[in-house]
């Protein structure tokens, strides 16, 4: 195929692409690492991660050799019959989270999708709510995905202009508002949905505790307390799991992108078999859903996260990067904050002449709600690289 260029290649995907991206003009052609290239042999840190999928890095030298292992094995069996990788695979993501039961999908939004699901058949099977009345609640700002009953959750118009009309059953409460969270639970009320950190909302973390109280009263009340980790868990935060912060264990996670090692998508809702024993042959279903060759290469990513204690270096590399960052000297910079390394810096006003500036000096990073730029480089990152990046990212916001 003919070499192109940078921006040969961003007038072909825009012209033939419907545009529901505007992406930044930075091509990926090659990637290793933390570092990313473009076609014209320039070098750049990717300080997003593809949204924490790539918490391993790019092409993860094990990651890979585990790809193409199975590969030459098998890729797809369906879930018509059984395979060898997806049974271990599930073992272990239980034995990663304390859980009993796993239910494999691909996707992030599908994943949501089934949690919801989930919440709905356990409410009408197990806390006997008729069906058409289960509730879920939701927080505002929330991002779960674009399916159209996830939008139905969303108060962002720009997600939800012209897709309407819109799933029911769902309440949405200020994030991290205890008292309204008190207030939207009644007799239907099935499950409270939450991010333990919002990311695409900003990087916002509820007040201390909020998780903590927020789950004894769903217990108290007999509703599902489900954790969207799709962007925060496996490391990202500095736990394993950004709940674990405060001692919480959900009743049902929602996994997906690090999960897949930053190569192939896979997701899972993971919780007991109390929870996930409401499904039934025929009531749910994916046909790449738990597909040998994802799961040969999430086993693998999941062992490095164990073997590499991934939580420790993403805490210890998240504070030092915090505080590198707290030194940079702009009075339009209202405030930084995070955990691990899943940071947040916002500005006073519109961030994305600031990221501009990043990408000249050679940062991969994004604003997010207009005024915050995330920055969540790849776990793997090197003090040293970490040192460099930084004083780009100085360079760039002084």
């Amino acid at each position: 195929m003919e070499k192109l260029s940078s921006q040969q290649i961003i007038e072909t995907t825009e012209k033939y692409g419907a545009h529901n991206y505007k992406p930044k003009e930075v091509v990926f052609s090659q990637a290793g690492g933390v570092e990313v290239t473009n076609p014209e042999g320039r070098l750049f840190y990717d300080m997003l991660s593809a949204y924490s999928a790539h918490n391993f890095g790019h092409r993860h030298p094990e990651i890979i050799q585990a790809l193409k292992d199975q590969l030459d094995l098998v890729t797809l069996s369906s879930r018509a019959f059984y395979n060898d990788m997806l049974g271990p695979w599930m073992k272990k993501l239980c034995d990663f989270t304390g859980k009993s039961m796993v239910l494999p999908m691909n996707t992030g939004t599908e994943a949501v999708e089934t949690a919801l699901k989930t919440a709905r058949r356990w409410g009408n099977f197990v806390k006997k709510v008729p069906d058409g009345r289960q509730e879920i609640i939701c927080c505002e700002n929330n991002f779960h995905g674009r399916s159209i009953s996830i939008i139905s959750m969303s108060n962002d118009e720009n997600a939800r202009e012209g897709f309407g009309p819109f799933a029911p059953g769902f309440k949405s409460v200020p994030y991290g508002d205890y008292a309204a969270l008190e207030r939207a639970i009644t007799p239907d009320t099935c499950a409270f949905l939450i991010e333990p950190i919002q990311g695409e909302a900003g990087v916002l973390i509820p007040p201390g505790g909020f998780m903590k109280k927020a789950y004894e009263l769903c217990k108290k009340h007999n509703v599902l307390f489900i954790a969207d980790e799709v962007q925060t868990g496996f490391a990202r935060t500095g736990t394993m799991f950004a709940c674990q912060h405060e001692g919480v264990e959900p009743d049902i996670y929602i996994f997906g992108k690090a999960l897949g090692g930053g190569v192939l998508p896979i997701s899972a809702v993971v919780a007991n078999e109390d929870i996930l024993g409401v499904f039934t042959p025929g009531s749910h279903g994916s046909t790449f859903g738990g597909n040998p060759l994802a799961c040969a290469v999430s086993l693998k990513a999941l062992e490095i996260l164990e073997r590499d204690d991934y939580p420790k270096q993403a805490k210890e590399k998240g504070e030092y990067f915090i505080k590198k960052l707290r030194e940079i000297k702009n009075g339009d910079i209202i405030e930084i904050r995070g955990r691990g390394l899943l940071i947040g810096v916002e500005f006073k006003e519109n961030a994305a002449p600031y990221v501009k500036k990043l990408i000249e000096n050679g940062i991969l990073a994004k604003e997010t709600h207009d005024c915050t730029i995330r920055f969540a480089p790849p776990i793997i990152i090197t003090y040293e690289q970490l040192d460099d990046a930084c004083e780009r990212i100085k360079k760039a916001l002084e």
